[in-house]
């Protein structure tokens, strides 16, 4: 199995993850000449793709899945309160999952997981190969037990590192924003991220990812220091995905 990412941020969000022959992508926040144009990086074309899991409504994630889908005649996967909330659920080839009930598209089997974050029904995915297993993360705005269970044991983690506490309450966002953000709906801050990776069971990780960074309120040195606290090892081991440069394939 291996992952990648055409863009990670507030501006919009899209993952691909793939094993042989089976391209999953995961979250479509950008236009379709985006998605032509990051997909050729990372080496593949649309009509490589066979399905699309979308994690929630927001348009940081959904908002390129209509016109993805109408012109490829993607399968899509997503709860149904996301469907129906992103107005997705008219579309053909649409499949409505729940927590905790895998699914298969090809050669993935895929987890779906409930998180904490104000959308309609969101959820965020496990991937399996059979072999290894890619947990991935990004809008929840706190670590509950459920979810500490369902990322265990992974061989690669994305986590959101959304922002620094003190430079988002500096910042120039409103307070219901800050307030918002920070929340326990919101999106998880440096510290929360070192919290979690620090109480998972990382013994088989090979690959850890920042995800999600706000370009206001974060750095990749801050979110790499806490994930490397988290985690005692050196800042060079985590990666990070950007909103312009995505992440280039890493390979378990």
């Amino acid at each position: 199995m291996r992952f990648a990412s055409l863009a990670s941020g507030s501006r919009g969000n899209a993952w691909l993850v793939s094993h042989g022959k089976t391209h999953v992508l995961v979250d479509c926040g950008l236009s379709l000449r985006q998605v032509s144009h990051r997909l050729q990086r990372l080496g593949l074309a649309v009509d490589d793709l066979d399905a699309l899991v979308l994690t929630h409504e927001h348009t940081d994630h959904a908002g390129g899945v209509r016109r993805l889908v109408e012109r490829y005649r993607l399968p899509l996967w997503a709860s149904a309160g996301t469907l129906e909330a992103a107005g997705l659920d008219d579309l053909p080839g649409v499949e409505a999952v729940r927590a905790e009930c895998a699914f298969s598209v090809g050669a993935l089997e895929i987890q779906p997981y409930t998180v904490p974050h104000d959308a309609r029904e969101p959820l965020q995915f496990v991937f399996d190969d059979g072999s290894h297993r890619l947990g991935v993360l990004t809008d929840c705005g706190h670590v509950s037990p459920h979810l500490r269970r369902a990322l265990d044991g992974c061989h690669a983690l994305v986590v959101e590192c959304n922002h620094d506490p003190e430079r988002l309450a500096q910042g120039r966002y409103p307070p219901p924003v800050k307030a918002r953000v920070g929340g326990d709906w919101g999106h998880l801050s440096n510290p929360q991220a070192r919290r979690l990776v620090r109480e998972l069971d990382t013994s088989r990780l090979r690959h850890i990812v920042a995800a999600h960074l706000s370009e206001r309120h974060n750095t990749p040195a801050l979110a790499r220091a806490a994930l490397a606290a988290g985690l005692e090892t050196t800042e060079d081991a985590i990666h990070v995905a950007s909103q312009d440069d995505g992440l280039p394939w890493l390979t378990l």
